[in-house]
């Protein structure tokens, strides 16, 4: 299946985020969705992180994953994934934190002098360890997110896709329960 990378793509406030939410309905196997299944989109992917994730101030130009770290890099998405899906249920997971940076030394030790999309991901995963108590997941999409309000009380990762949905479905639910 083909995706377009838009911004919203882009809304997990970090590229190792945004990563980690390449995968739909993570949890969910029967309707599971992985975005890098095909090659060409996890090449498109990093032209795309190039252009709207939040830190691309850090990592310039970023290209594609390298064929043979393919493998290496998805299992660096995975234990994204999982470390900061348990953190931010409050749980310090030292083997999941551990699993999280042997697969970041693992990519940087590949490509540590190369602008990748494997070493930038590792970089900032490695910067997002400092901001775990900003981390949340979104109410709507289930994705992960850095809440950067100044009084981190937002609960969705965009407000354009996911806000929109949960306050147009909360005006319906008060609306339908107006009805007589």
């Amino acid at each position: 299946m083909i995706f377009t990378w838009t911004p919203h793509r882009f809304s997990g406030g970090s590229l190792a985020l945004d990563v980690a939410n390449s995968v739909i309905l993570h949890s969910g196997l029967a309707r599971r969705t992985d975005r890098f299944e095909v090659a060409e989109q996890m090449d498109a992917f990093s032209k795309a992180a190039t252009q709207f994730s939040a830190e691309r101030s850090l990592f310039g130009e970023i290209k594609p994953v390298a064929e043979p770290n393919r493998k290496d890099f998805l299992a660096l998405r995975e234990a994204i994934d999982a470390y900061f899906r348990r953190r931010v249920g409050g749980h310090d997971d030292r083997v999941l934190l551990a699993d999280l940076l042997q697969a970041c030394a693992r990519m940087l030790k590949q490509s540590a002098s190369e602008a990748t999309l494997e070493a930038a991901t590792a970089r900032s995963a490695l910067r997002l360890l400092a901001e775990t108590e900003r981390l949340k997941i979104c109410g709507n999409c289930g994705w992960l997110f850095l809440d950067r309000s100044r009084n981190r009380s937002r609960t969705w990762c965009d407000m354009a896709v996911c806000g929109n949905r949960v306050k147009a479905s909360r005006h319906y639910r008060r609306k339908k329960e107006a009805m007589p």
